[in-house]
């Protein structure tokens, strides 16, 4: 049996603000294997943006990406090269991810 998905302290935070922004955001956090934490999307730029969010209040080396989010950053990794796959830890890396600032 598959246990309740966490999600990163300051996800609610980053939700809101992009949301706030003018982006529509749907979490993904539930669906795990490494998946990004949630896809964001910003009509006025139109820019469609994977956000893994880490908890910026912890120290780099809890920040790191799970053997999961490796993985998938690496199956992935042509969103990296095309600028719609981050790793965020606070509002503001994540309002510049979608250009929203």
């Amino acid at each position: 049996m598959r246990r309740a998905a966490r999600i990163d302290a300051n996800q609610p935070e980053i939700v809101e603000a992009l949301r706030k922004a003018g982006c529509r955001v749907q979490p993904l956090h539930m669906v795990g294997k490494g998946c990004p934490d949630i896809v964001a999307w910003t009509p006025n730029k139109g820019r469609l943006v994977f956000l893994e969010i880490k908890d910026g209040a912890k120290p780099p080396s809890a920040r790191k990406l799970t053997a999961d989010e490796e993985n998938w950053h690496g199956v992935w990794s042509d969103l990296k090269d095309a600028g719609a796959l981050y790793v965020v830890a606070s509002v503001d890396e994540a309002l510049q991810a979608l250009g929203a600032v």
